[in-house]
């Protein structure tokens, strides 16, 4: 049970974001779990706030949907008050505020990835209320398990195809090792171009010397 007496849903992940000249590259695992039980093996922890902006969710599963959605409907008013599409920066504070404001009735954290041309390819993690932007950033349960590498495999320059690799590396030993990370591998890559979807499965998912 959670803090408020309720069933505990929660989403054991793991969540990931980078940064290259020009974009930013956005992971996740895809597996559910409430309790002990897996309850989804192919959920997309990977939400889109805009067109070029995007959220990867953790934590409670009905919570992060809750934040998500309503950060995309703020940007959509913003953006038509605006005529404009928002910015990365405008998409982290509002998902900023909202876990903020609402920290002792939501338990979630997201990942705010996205493009902009005032600022290209943005990372900003969200979480306890604060807003940073980082060159790549990692999350969820499954993070705890790939600290050591992120830290060794990460190289400032690295571009779009390194980044995507470096992203699947990371989500797939995160996946082996946490008992709550699995399913498949779920990637979005954003540029001025647009946001690229694209799932990894099967032989295609990194394979590590333990497999």
């Amino acid at each position: 049970m959670d803090r408020r007496g309720l069933p505990k849903i929660s989403l054991g992940t793991t969540i990931m974001a980078v940064e290259f000249d020009g974009g930013v590259v956005v992971g996740s695992d895809s597996r559910v779990s409430a309790g002990e039980s897996v309850v989804n093996r192919v959920f997309n922890k990977l939400e889109p706030l805009h067109e070029r902006i995007y959220c990867a969710l953790s934590g409670s599963a009905a919570d992060a949907q809750a934040i998500a959605d309503t950060v995309n409907y703020q940007l959509e008013l913003h953006s038509l008050n605006m005529d404009e599409p928002p910015l990365v920066l405008a998409a982290a504070t509002l998902v900023k505020n909202i876990s903020y404001k609402y920290k002792e009735e939501l338990s979630a954290h997201l990942m705010v990835a996205g493009w902009d041309p005032r600022r290209g390819g943005q990372v900003y993690g969200t979480l306890g209320g604060m807003l940073t932007r980082q060159p790549f950033a990692i999350g969820g349960s499954g993070s705890t398990y790939i600290y050591g590498y992120v830290d060794s495999a990460y190289k400032p320059g690295m571009d779009q195809v390194e980044c995507r690799q470096f992203t699947k590396n990371a989500i797939a030993l995160a996946m082996v090792r946490d008992g709550s990370s699995g399913g498949v591998i779920y990637l979005v890559t954003i540029t001025k171009d647009g946001a690229k979807e694209e799932v990894v499965v099967g032989d295609k998912i990194p394979q590590f010397y333990d497999e």
